[in-house]
Order: structure tokens, then C-alpha cells, then sequence
């Protein structure tokens, strides 16, 4: 702690017009999600929740430097795994909740602006804002028995806002950071004949991640 007071680490970090960095995040993630009309006049689907669940993310950055304060920040490699769930009352089980997982292993290509405040020290904040085209591989779109299922699209596209920290180490550059993730794509493969995707109209990823980048 004394070296991050009295010794300015790293001091041509932000200079260089490129750099790397590995990411390792936790997130929280559920759907947003509209009931079909189909739902007033079912009998069986009494209600109908989205379940918060948990994840991981493993990332690879690339920064770009573009002035004092802006970057452009790019994930050539991101892999997001995570598991959301909805959870049904159904009228006539022996169940009084059933719970519908959706797993899944995301390929993602974040593209984010980044601007920095002034370096006070070997500490600095910075927000960013961007988008990102996902690429779900655990996509059930296709699945043909797909009785008890929720179909959901493999493509996704999302907006992104973040706040974060460069603390600046003798060897590295470490950045804690949350991130919120919104969803703009309608995800679901609505299929009249399922009974768990009948009553369900639209449905749109949500997400907040935690993450630790050392560059």
C-alpha cells in the first residue's frame, strides 16, 4: 500500500497505443420477459416468474488507445456461461412449482468506448458504454423433442454501461468493474404447441457482471 502512495507504478501504461489484458468475471443474469395473450386463457399455466441465476465470464481485452481519455476496447474472445430459469404453477400437478432451466455458453464480441478520468496517483475511474453481438452455442432452437422446453434464438445483441477502477500494481494494472447488459433482441422460438412457450410472448436477456481484469 505504501508503494501505491509514494511510487508512481507503470507511468507509461496509458501511453502505449495498444495493450491486453485477461478477464475474469462473475455475473447475475434473468430474463425480462412478456406474458402471451395465450396466458389469460390457459388452465394449466397459472403463473409464470423469471428466477435470477449465476454465472462465469472469461474474456480476453484488447485497448486501443484513441486521446488522454478515450479508448476503444474490444473482446476478440469472450465466453459467458450461465443458467437462467423460469418457474411455473401449474393447476393440475403434483408440483406446486416446476422449475425450466435454460443453460448457456455464449460466444460474445463486446465493443466498448472507455473514458478515463485524470490519473490522480496509480488510481484512476473510468465508465464505459458500447454493444455486443452474442452467439448462444447451447442454442435448443432446433431441438425437435422439445415438449417441456422454452425454444430460445441463438442470436442476442446487447447494450452495455459500466463503471470501473484502474489501480496501477508495479507489474500489472489491476480494474475491478460492474457492467449492465440489456438485451434488445426478442429471444424466443415461440411455438403455439408447447405448453410452456405458448403462454410466453417476448423475452429479452438481462444481465449484471462482476469482473477482476489484469493487464
Amino acid at each position: 500500500m505504501a508503494q501505491l502512495r509514494d511510487v508512481i507504478n507503470q507511468e507509461g501504461h496509458d501511453d502505449k497505443p495498444y495493450h491486453f489484458g485477461i478477464n475474469l468475471g462473475y455475473n447475475k443474469s434473468h430474463f425480462n420477459f412478456t406474458h402471451h395473450p395465450m396466458f389469460l386463457q390457459s388452465d394449466t399455466i397459472m403463473d409464470v416468474e423469471s428466477i435470477n441465476s449465476t454465472g462465469i465470464n472469461l474474456a480476453w481485452l484488447v485497448n486501443l488507445r484513441m486521446s488522454n481519455h478515450f479508448d476503444l476496447r474490444v473482446h476478440p474472445l469472450d465466453l459467458t456461461f450461465s443458467e437462467k430459469a423460469f418457474l411455473y404453477a401449474e393447476n393440475y400437478s403434483t408440483d406446486s412449482l416446476i422449475e425450466k432451466k435454460v443453460q448457456s455458453i455464449t460466444l460474445s464480441f463486446p465493443v466498448q468506448i472507455k473514458f478515463s478520468s485524470d490519473r490522480i496517483d496509480n488510481f484512476k475511474v473510468y465508465t464505459i458504454a458500447g454493444g455486443k453481438f452474442d452467439y448462444d452455442l447451447a442454442s435448443n432452437a432446433g431441438a425437435r423433442k422439445a415438449e417441456d422446453l422454452i425454444k430460445l434464438r441463438p442470436y442476442d445483441f446487447s447494450v452495455e454501461l459500466g463503471l470501473g477502477c484502474n489501480i496501477y500494481f508495479p507489474y500489472f494494472v489491476l480494474s475491478p468493474e460492474i457492467k449492465l447488459s440489456s438485451g434488445i433482441v426478442n429471444l424466443h422460438s415461440r411455438d403455439p404447441s408447447l405448453r410452456y412457450s405458448n403462454v410466453i410472448d417476448k423475452i429479452n436477456s438481462k444481465m449484471i457482471t462482476f469482473s477482476l481484469t489484469v493487464e
